[in-house]
């Protein structure tokens, strides 16, 4: 697997006549499971900590590598490795067609028109999308607009995978169509997720609160933990 790690890793925002708040504590970590969930309240900082894996958040202090590249020095080489899925696809589909999304992708590594084609055409089959090819994007299911913006990461055969709340905005049985189809990747899987279900499934779960990673372990130990958290949140 790749080896993601954090080294100090802080992240700190500006407020205006107020100095800056930290949104992500120094943070030490070596990430090299296979699958990797990160949940934690809304707001906590598990975004942030994700979004650092391919340099969508810079550091302010310390840093992040991924197989020894820094995500700001490398920055070119890092988004080579790391692709990222966003909550709502539509974040990531811009064509109007999911084979010309597909080929949107691929436009910077496959210069050719017909081999572009062909590829994306491959990878629309290869995560089921076949015969939506020439389909509106429009038109598909949201289950089916998240797979379609997965598929266009894959097809830079990246090495790891970020997915930040992938099924948030899906109903039950697309959030079970679109889990499968990444926790059964071959690449690297970092998964921020609020469900608890999805997390159980991963090899090692961390925890997210007000900005620090307060607890790092299997997904039974870290859930629970999870769970005694929000459990002491008093309402209102």
């Amino acid at each position: 697997m790749t080896s993601i790690q954090f080294e100090d890793t802080a992240v700190r925002v500006p407020l205006p006549g107020r100095g800056r708040r930290e949104i992500l504590a120094p943070t030490t970590l070596h990430l090299t499971e296979h699958r990797v969930a990160v949940i934690g309240a809304n707001g906590s900082g598990k975004s942030t900590l994700a979004r650092t894996v391919n340099g969508l958040v810079r550091p302010s202090s310390g840093r992040v590598t991924v197989d020894g590249k820094d995500v700001v020095r490398d920055g070119a080489a890092v988004r080579r490795m790391v692709g990222f899925c966003f909550t709502d696809p539509a974040a990531q589909l811009v064509m109007p067609t999911c084979v010309e999304d597909i080929e949107l992708s691929l436009r910077r590594t496959m210069k050719d028109s017909s081999a572009r084609r062909e590829r994306a055409l491959a990878v629309l089959a290869a995560n089921g999308l076949e015969q939506h090819a020439h389909d509106s994007v429009h038109s598909l299911s949201g289950g089916q607009r998240q797979l379609l913006a997965l598929a266009g990461v894959l097809a830079l055969e990246p090495r790891v995978v970020v997915a930040d709340e992938p099924t948030t905005l899906l109903d039950r049985a697309n959030t079970r169509r679109v889990a499968d189809a990444l926790l059964g990747l071959e690449q690297q899987l970092v998964l921020v997720t609020h469900d608890l279900d999805l997390a159980a499934r991963c090899d090692r779960v961390l925890v997210v609160d007000s900005a620090r990673v307060v607890h790092d372990g299997t997904p039974e130990e870290s859930i629970a933990h999870y769970v005694r958290l929000a459990d002491a949140v008093t309402p209102g």
